[in-house]
């Protein structure tokens, strides 16, 4: 499985995007709360089902930038996005904060 990092967030390979996903009119793929940055990709189609986000690159391929890190580069393809989380305690996660 293909897996890429950006900052807080993590971007994996799927087969397909899930039945019934909503394609969205943006291309954020998350937006920082402590400073405003945002996770963007140049190109492709945003899905979202059940809280998930999936991205689908139909080009040869997105560049995903955000002000703080470098840029990526991802290959056509279809991707579930997901932001990380830290473990604090047991039982208690949080989601990393970028």
């Amino acid at each position: 499985m293909d897996q890429y990092r950006h900052g807080d967030l993590i971007i994996m390979r799927v087969d397909a995007i899930p039945a019934g996903a909503i394609p969205q009119q943006h291309r954020i793929l998350a937006e920082g709360e402590a400073t405003g940055h945002a996770h963007r990709v140049d190109t492709g189609v945003l899905y979202e089902r059940e809280g998930r986000l999936y991205l689908d690159v139909a080009a040869a391929k997105a560049s995903l930038t955000h002000e703080e890190h470098g840029t990526i580069i991802l290959p056509t393809g279809r991707y579930e996005v997901r932001r990380q989380r830290e473990y604090i305690a047991p039982e208690l996660t949080r989601q990393v904060m970028d």
